[in-house]
């Protein structure tokens, strides 16, 4: 088969839809790789290295359009490139249509077959080709944090973790899962007063085996998010509706309640945002204030940290791809039931239960 990873066009986003081991991998099973010219440099991938490991290096995303069989990418089609997807062409990436139905009728509307990185799911039910990217910004939300903090950056001047004789934050993270855990972890790292609400007991059971008195947990009810948030120096938005919006915990109405110059960080803003005052920003206006309350609502948080991420996200998306390469898509659904769910589009209609709900 031949596949085609073009260079990643949205703002400030450096990874690359897979690694020069990647190409080696596919090209010693007998497939051809073209790679937009410049698509890891940033991250220190060159066009050499991926040429030495047997990928054509190719000028213009037009022509990878126009031949790949298999469009590997991380982020979704940005505006300029919805033309160049064709019918029977299979697009492989990060989607997250419940929250855009632009981009939603530009694929239908292009014939190509569109599997989401975000809604493929394992024999247990995870989300496999998610759960990397979920790691990363759930540790790169109290890195942002942190920094949103400094007064320089217009932040209420918060030590994380205090210091001898001073208070640490508070941080409370919405959410258990992938994304929570990891913020919890990297929160508790650097000393601060961390609280994790979920609504699996079983989840809060298990964080609570895992970190002990360093996490305090909470089950997730309207009176304990109110309290909770009303002494939150910062706020991490971890839920997840696989393929939904995201429910919206914290109302405008709410943010009266809040600490003046507290941080919401909405790592959910890919599916819709969980924060009602949340709307998308990018790594290079990252947020914004509204009601006295801070925001940082960037669509691509693992994009700031692009060589970690490409080298995470292709790990997981490897075999996957290759199953699509050997197979075809539609062999390597009946292989793998749990594959099938990421697929999104299809024949130029809505074929995932939640994206069609959510877009009605």
């Amino acid at each position: 088969m031949l596949i085609g990873v073009p260079k990643e066009i949205k703002n400030n986003e450096y990874r690359v839809g897979i690694t020069p081991a990647g190409v080696l991998e596919l090209v010693s099973a007998g497939h051809q790789v073209y790679i937009e010219t410049k698509a890891g440099l940033a991250i220190g991938l060159t066009d050499l290295l991926y040429q030495q490991a047997g990928a054509d290096i190719i000028d213009t995303a037009e022509q990878i359009y126009a031949e790949a069989e298999l469009i590997v990418k991380v982020k979704e089609p940005q505006q300029s490139e919805y033309h160049l997807l064709r019918p029977g062409q299979i697009l492989f990436t990060f989607l997250h249509l419940a929250a855009d139905k632009k981009l939603t009728d530009a694929l239908i509307d292009s014939g190509a077959s569109c599997i989401a990185y975000e809604t493929v799911t394992d024999k247990n039910g995870a989300l496999p080709l998610l759960t990397p990217m979920s790691e990363v910004a759930g540790r790169m939300s109290i890195q942002v944090a942190s920094h949103a903090m400094k007064n320089s950056q217009g932040g209420p001047g918060i030590l994380l973790g205090g210091v001898p004789g001073v208070a640490p934050a508070n941080v409370v993270v919405l959410g258990g899962g992938v994304v929570g855990e990891n913020a919890a972890r990297m929160a508790i790292g650097l000393g601060a007063n961390t609280t994790v609400i979920d609504k699996s007991l079983p989840k809060l059971r298990q964080l609570d085996a895992h970190f002990g008195p360093a996490l305090k947990t909470l089950y997730a009810t309207k009176d304990a998010i109110d309290r909770a948030i009303s002494r939150a120096d910062l706020i991490i938005g971890a839920v997840l509706v696989p393929g939904a919006k995201a429910p919206k915990l914290i109302t405008r109405d709410m943010l009266g309640n809040l600490k003046q110059g507290a941080i919401l960080i909405d790592v959910a803003i890919d599916q819709g945002g969980c924060f009602e005052t949340s709307r998308s920003t990018t790594h290079q206006n990252p947020t914004y204030v509204e009601e006295g309350i801070i925001h940082y609502c960037v669509a691509n948080i693992p994009g700031a940290v692009a060589r970690t991420s490409t080298f995470a996200l292709t790990n997981a998306t490897l075999p996957y791809i290759m199953q699509l390469a050997e197979n075809g898509f539609e062999q390597a659904f009946a292989n793998d039931s749990g594959f099938k769910q990421g697929l999104n589009i299809h024949q130029g209609k809505v074929t995932h239960p939640a994206v069609l709900e959510a877009l009605g």
